[in-house]
């Protein structure tokens, strides 16, 4: 199946609009902390800090996931296996 973004707004359908890191360490396979946060501060994802807490838009998780950032991200972790 293709991975388009019908693909994965199904896939993330139960997620609410705005998730938390936790959330979004999920939405990506279960992520290390320190690596969600390296993505955030990065910027490679969209996301507001409000009082110590990251808030990502949905739709910013799903964009992240389509761009071509991620899939040399997911290249690079194929390398190291």
């Amino acid at each position: 199946m293709k991975k388009n973004r019908e693909y994965y707004e199904l896939l993330f359908s139960s997620y609410p609009d705005v998730v938390t890191i936790q959330d979004f360490r999920k939405m990506l396979g279960g992520i290390a902390e320190g690596t969600a946060r390296k993505l955030l501060r990065e910027n490679h994802i969209q996301h507001f800090y409000i009082h110590d807490t990251y808030l990502i838009p949905k739709v910013s998780v799903i964009n992240y996931v389509l761009s071509k950032d991620y899939a040399e991200y997911r290249i690079k972790l194929k390398a190291q296996i």
